[in-house]
């Protein structure tokens, strides 16, 4: 990645309501870096397989993945 993310979120945060302008060349790096990631074959299966793993969990079970995550206690 070009751009690191936390570098984009800095810039908003410092910029305020002029974000969009001035915050337009890491707005567009990021943007550069994601569309690498969605056209990429071999991530897109990685995604597609997490897809079917949780789908085939709430299949069985009817519990969705968030739902399924259990906190432990913080005092016993």
């Amino acid at each position: 990645m070009a751009l690191d993310p936390a570098d984009f979120t800095k810039c908003c945060k410092e910029s305020g309501v002029l974000m969009v302008v001035k915050c337009r060349k890491e707005n567009s790096a990021l943007k550069e870096c994601l569309t690498s990631y969605y056209n990429d074959p071999a991530f897109y299966e990685e995604c597609k397989m997490e897809y079917l793993k949780e789908r085939e969990e709430f299949r069985k079970t009817g519990i969705p993945a968030k739902k399924r995550i259990q906190k432990l206690p913080t005092s016993m």
